[in-house]
């Protein structure tokens, strides 16, 4: 058996242990002595939990919960509903923001009742504290990882913003939060951030952890001039795999690892390492404070604070085939849901055992009402979708490069290891068959047939995805020790990608935008500044790093077991005037 060596706790070294207070103890010792304190919580923190410690550690003081101010859940639910509707995964972005969410009769009356209090010892805590008292003596900014917020969600332990739904579906709750308390809370977070007094670590109730808002943004200014990594998250599916139990050192406690998440600053978090402490922050935090600096002015320029490339992992080793799939086209994500750009993709094959294929476009000459209809008539129950009928079987194996520009008909088969690379919007994925199967949780998953067939490309057929989709691979440049490969993407597609060999040094350099990398073949690899810029930075075998647009130069070489042996990156970056070139 492989030795794993995948780390899944990458921590961003950036300070001393005393910058960071650990317990409630603590944390409270450098609260106290503050006359008004507001503490603004991220949805999903417990405010209940946080509240209790608090006052058990301070001793006498007033508390002003926000969530007295929200409006009433009867006005708050048809004011999302306008925006959610009735699906059952996707609603419409909007420009909502936490003030929609508060009374302003009921705001007054609190301001109020704080300014009367003799001693102005107050604490006012929650979603939308700092908007009740913007001149408080103290702002905390409790945080939160968007994983925890979701695992809360399943475990019935929170719920959506004054809606008192904590029992309530995760599908249910974590729509709202996508689309609505999370845009509209990062929307206030922005604004918070550069002047918080400190930032509290809440993913873990028992050992919170808080820094100074000066050595959290000094922290995130070392962090966007170095290599770092994010911290991968890993969930079980109805088609998921078991490779990555034995590569990323897995526990053997879930019937499987269909998806791990290795690059998604929007869902994925960032530790920073303080001594011996840990402190886990949301990473489009760093993101939301320096944009420029991480992604490169014309990336900024088009995408604002959005990361705009995701790596994930999708595992169907002694798993069964992702559903058969569609992403919808750019205007029509545009014009339905609200989003400025759409998830085309790609899958790279880390891995493939024989007779692996990935389903790709449609083959010639097909009738298209017939298949719609045999579509229709599996989602209506008791029939199998022939699906090797109309769409393509293109064989699989390790290292090659499959193309996803949206429109495109897809699946990734079974016993395939597939680090798929693509653009950020995450969510919409529009199911056409699911080779009648259930969900986890014993229920069908919801099929959009009439979203996918409005967005099928009907004349992606065999020769064409032969041609333009199927390892698209040609030479760039060589030199002693390396050799350099684009594989893609596509043209109607944002992000190119290239495929480094290599047993010696490789000069990369960021060109002024954000580079998103994997060590596909090798144990271990280190990551370099010419200039001595930022400590030496080793990766193993699977793992996704980013280089921030600000490192500019750096390079790559075999570490440790690997020196003397092939290693292969494949890097993925935003096409600009400014980023033409691997």
């Amino acid at each position: 058996m492989r030795r794993s060596n995948y780390d899944k706790f990458p921590a961003i070294s950036v300070g001393d242990a005393d910058q960071c207070a650990v317990g409630w103890s603590a944390i409270a010792a450098q609260l106290n002595g503050a006359g008004v304190i507001c503490i603004e919580c991220y949805p999903g923190v417990d405010m209940e939990r946080l509240e209790a410690e608090l006052l058990r550690e301070m001793g006498s003081r007033r508390v002003f919960e926000a969530s007295t101010a929200y409006k009433s859940p009867d006005c708050i639910r048809p004011m999302l509903h306008q925006f959610l509707g009735d699906d059952p995964v996707f609603g419409r972005m909007n420009g909502l923001t936490i003030e929609d969410w508060l009374d302003e009769t009921k705001i007054a009356s609190m301001r109020n009742e704080i300014a009367s209090l003799a001693s102005a010892r107050a604490l006012v805590i929650g979603t939308g504290a700092s908007l009740l008292v913007p001149d408080a003596d103290l702002l905390i900014y409790a945080d939160m990882a968007r994983w925890e917020i979701q695992m809360r969600f399943r475990r019935s332990e929170a719920g959506n913003l004054g809606c008192n739904n904590r029992e309530a579906s995760f599908a249910e709750k974590y729509k709202c939060g996508y689309f609505a308390e999370w845009r509209a809370a990062d929307r206030l977070k922005k604004q918070l951030l550069p002047r918080a007094d400190f930032v509290l670590d809440t993913n873990d109730n028992d050992t919170p952890k808080m820094i100074s808002g000066e050595s959290f943004r000094t922290a995130l200014e070392s962090a966007v001039h170095r290599p770092f990594r994010v911290v991968p998250y890993f969930d079980p599916g109805p088609w998921g795999g078991h490779w990555m139990e034995e590569i990323c050192d897995l526990p053997k406690d879930a019937p499987n690892h269909a998806w791990c998440f290795d690059c998604v600053p929007e869902e994925n978090s960032i530790v920073l390492g303080f001594g011996a402490h840990r402190v886990e922050i949301p990473a489009i935090d760093l993101v939301f404070l320096h944009p420029k600096e991480l992604l490169g002015e014309a990336v900024h320029a088009r995408f604002g604070t959005e990361f705009p490339i995701r790596f994930d992992f999708l595992d169907t080793m002694g798993g069964g085939n992702l559903s058969l799939q569609v992403h919808p086209l750019t205007e029509y994500i545009q014009d339905k849901f609200g989003m400025h750009y759409t998830q085309d993709e790609s899958y790279y094959l880390l891995d493939a055992k024989p007779g692996a294929c990935v389903y790709l476009g449609l083959k010639e000459g097909i009738d298209q009402q017939k298949m719609a209809g045999d579509l229709r008539l599996a989602q209506a129950g008791g029939y199998m979708f022939p699906a090797e009928q109309y769409v393509n079987q293109f064989p699989a194996k390790k290292h090659d490069h499959f193309l996803i520009p949206a429109g495109t008909i897809h699946c990734s088969g079974k016993d395939s290891m597939v680090l798929e690379i693509s653009a950020t919007p995450y969510i919409f994925t529009f199911k056409l068959w699911d080779w009648n199967r259930l969900g986890l949780d014993g229920r069908p998953r919801p099929i959009h047939l009439d979203h996918g067939l409005a967005n099928i490309q009907w004349d992606r057929t065999t020769t064409w995805a032969r041609e333009n989709l199927v390892n698209a691979v040609r030479p760039v440049s060589t030199a002693d020790g390396w050799t350099e490969e684009a594989t893609g993407l596509h043209a109607r597609e944002f992000i190119e990608t290239r495929r480094h060999w290599f047993s010696g040094t490789v000069l990369h350099d960021t060109r002024g935008g954000v580079n998103v990398l994997n060590l596909v073949q090798g144990e271990e690899a280190v990551v370099e500044s010419p200039a001595n810029r930022f400590p030496p930075f080793v990766v193993h075998y699977a793992e996704t790093f980013i280089v921030p647009a600000a490192v500019g130069a750096y390079t790559i070489r075999p570490h440790g077991i690997a020196v003397g042996m092939e290693c292969a990156t494949i890097k993925a970056f935003v096409r600009t005037g400014l980023t033409t070139q691997g």
